[in-house]
């Protein structure tokens, strides 16, 4: 079995549009990859595939997570199975408090007649909220209902240090986030960095990159990954812009 997220010539389109167009890609567990690139290149589209995403129509290619095909299991086994995404833009849902959610979130994850231990579930969930810097009263709080962009990027980060995914992917986290936020939630994705956990981290800007540095930096284009590259290759993307990287291609 391999531990890595493997995408072998991935196709997958919307509404008959395709948008992924035979990308290929490997996450190692122990690394962070970030894909950066310009606007409809599938960064986004790429993520919601991953996650299950019904609206996406996948015609070719497969998805291995540790040798499990992830295209096979529903959205829920996917997450149960290891994976987690950190949504661009995070859904609220009025009525179910943080605690709650993670509670059960958790709990679907235990064997059957198990029970989570609740003071060991405060506890941990205090000592993470803490590190994010995030008010312990959000505990009692609707799932994003209400939150401003920062609060909500938070909350996102809050779930995956409490589920301890296999695989996270983050979907241009750093959206909406003012400099303070972003150093916090970095710091929040570094503390679970380690050889047991693969990072995908999609993003439009560098800036991101400073603080949680990549072990690789993947280019997307019109629906494929064209370059890839140390980290010293974002700071070539945000020197020379994307179209550096097309007329290269068009170049070759």
């Amino acid at each position: 079995m391999s531990d890595s997220l493997k995408i072998e010539n991935l196709h997958a389109s919307v509404e008959g549009n395709e948008i992924l167009k035979g990308l290929t890609l490997e996450i190692p567990k122990g690394e962070v990859h970030a894909i950066m690139g310009p606007n409809g290149s599938g960064k986004s589209t790429l993520s919601k595939v991953l996650a299950g995403n019904e609206e996406y129509d996948v015609s070719e290619g497969t998805v291995k997570m540790d040798g499990v095909d992830l295209l096979d299991l529903e959205v829920d086994e996917r997450s149960r199975e290891g994976f987690f995404l950190a949504f661009q833009y995070p859904h609220e849902i009025p009525g179910v408090s943080n605690a709650n959610f993670l509670r059960a979130a958790l709990q679907a994850r235990l064997p059957k007649g198990e029970e989570i231990d609740a003071v060991a579930f405060y506890k941990t969930m205090y000592e993470k909220m803490d590190a994010l810097q995030m008010d312990r009263k959000f505990t009692g709080r609707s799932v994003n209902d209400g939150f401003s962009g920062g609060e909500k990027k938070r909350n996102e980060i809050l779930q995956m240090m409490m589920l301890e995914p296999k695989y996270a992917v983050l979907d241009e986290t750093d959206s909406g986030l003012d400099i303070d936020a972003l150093k916090i939630v970095a710091e929040g994705v570094n503390r679970m960095r380690g050889p047991e956990r693969g990072f995908l981290v999609i993003t439009h800007y560098q800036r991101l990159l400073d603080y949680i540095v990549p072990d690789v930096v993947h280019v997307m284009v019109d629906g494929q990954i064209v370059k890839s590259g140390g980290k010293e290759l974002a700071h070539e993307l945000e020197e020379k812009g994307y179209d550096w990287v097309t007329e290269e291609l068009a170049v070759a």
